[in-house]
């Protein structure tokens, strides 16, 4: 079926401006799910692309749906996969699948777009994407060192909502929503446990004003929840109010929305993301199944509006532990113009041991790509930190020792080379000279 797109200033199905959320609250009402879009539109070039997988899936599970229904983000909102019901009529599940989708309370609820979907295999439950957004038993069982708040971040909150951990640098979150839910979310006991999308207006304000009045503050992470699941007036708000303050330099937003929502990533967003430099943005890419035209587009558009972008993957087992996958994954960001940045060791989350590789896992991909592929597809691999300590990098260790004064070094592909070394002698762990 070949596919003619419109574009309008709003998508189709938007719901009316708000007024400034400086006079209300930040709590986001989501309108009745409705497929009928009567307001007209300009006939201009199309917005977005329309992939054949995702045409091929809206005619199949959502026939009574428009193109410009499925452009529109707000649609895929509403018409998320949250139910059982929802994912057996477009998977074919497992009986483990099955049992814990019954079994759920509470945090993490599921929740996967409509777009996002498309990319599962309905047939194979051990397909990578299918195991990060579909939940399975072992969400049941709590490892050793688990717990609910693995990194601390509780602990280092001098006002709700902000994470002040590092030294010149806080995490503000700005909402606990997020279009789709990864099984290993780090922040699994805050998100949709309130009800999804609500934030107190006051609590933001706080954080505003911690950060207005510390100065050692130079850099703002804007996460949540995800960011960018907000509407423009409320980023525009938001944004503002950081810009005004001179002591903050940098601002960085951290999402997953273009890779599970590329629609989200409109032209009017990204006229509000440009008044706001130098703003900066960290995508979380985990297989390079998302690497879909639409994901694409919706980089190549951030990109074009000067923001520059940096991927953080989550090292997950059977889903991208293996070298082929991460170096595609890798390669393949580069090529829509987003940065490698980090590779995460799993975060000790309650109930992910089923996702943690062991952590000799992530240095042996990172020595299998750097000399194999260009140093900027290579991330850093990092673990973070149990209980506020912070990220620290693991990586392979090229050095073999000293000769004299001559450094002996690893390269890439087994040789080992000398280098003149006058300075200080490097030192192992334990103090010693190598």
């Amino acid at each position: 079926m070949k596919t003619v797109l419109v574009e309008a200033e709003e998508p189709p199905s938007a719901t009316p401006r708000r007024q400034s959320p400086s006079k209300k609250s930040f709590i986001q009402t989501t309108p009745a799910p409705t497929l009928a879009v009567a307001a007209p539109v300009r006939r201009i070039r199309p917005e977005f692309k329309v992939s054949e997988r995702s045409a091929e899936f809206l005619r199949r599970h959502y026939p009574d749906a428009t193109v410009d229904n499925w452009n529109d983000w707000r649609w895929q909102n509403r018409y998320r996969v949250r139910t059982l019901a929802d994912l057996e009529r477009m998977i074919r599940l497992s009986d483990e699948e099955t049992d814990a989708i019954r079994r759920h309370a509470g945090a993490l609820p599921v929740g996967i777009t409509p777009y996002y979907a498309s990319l599962l295999d309905s047939e194979d439950s051990l397909q990578g994407l299918r195991r990060s957004v579909v939940p399975v038993l072992g969400e049941y069982i709590v490892s050793r060192g688990e717990n609910e708040d693995p990194l601390g971040e509780d602990s280092h909150s001098p006002v709700p909502g902000l994470v002040h951990r590092y030294p010149d640098r806080v995490l503000l979150l700005v909402t606990n929503f997020c279009s789709v839910y990864c099984r290993y979310c780090t922040r699994a006991r805050m998100v949709g446990s309130v009800g999804e999308r609500s934030v107190k207006k006051g609590d933001i304000e706080l954080a505003l004003d911690y950060i207005a009045r510390t100065p050692v503050i130079r850099d703002v992470l804007i996460s949540g929840g995800d960011p960018l699941s907000l509407d423009d007036d409320r980023l525009d708000y938001i944004l503002g109010r950081l810009r005004k303050i001179p002591h903050v330099e940098f601002v960085r937003i951290g999402s997953k929305q273009p890779v599970v929502q590329p629609m989200r990533i409109t032209r009017a967003l990204t006229r509000v993301l440009k008044r706001y430099h130098p703003l900066w943005m960290s995508l979380h890419f985990t297989h390079p199944d998302e690497l879909t035209p639409e994901v694409a587009e919706a980089c190549g558009r951030l990109a074009d509006a000067g923001i520059p972008l940096g991927s953080q993957t989550v090292l997950l087992k059977d889903v991208n532990d293996d070298l082929d996958t991460m170096k595609s994954l890798m390669q393949g960001l580069l090529r829509i113009r987003v940065k490698p940045y980090y590779l995460y060791q799993c975060d000790p989350i309650s109930g992910s041991g089923h996702f943690r590789t062991p952590v000799s896992k992530g240095v042996e991909l990172i020595r299998g790509l750097r000399g194999h592929t260009t140093g900027y597809a290579v991330p850093t691999f990092v673990v973070d930190a149990p209980n506020g300590g912070g990220k620290i990098p693991v990586s392979p260790d090229y050095v073999v020792g000293y000769e004299g004064s001559d450094l002996l070094l690893t390269s890439y592909d087994g040789g080992t080379y000398r280098y003149p070394d006058s300075g200080e002698r490097l030192h192992d762990s334990h103090g010693d000279s190598k």
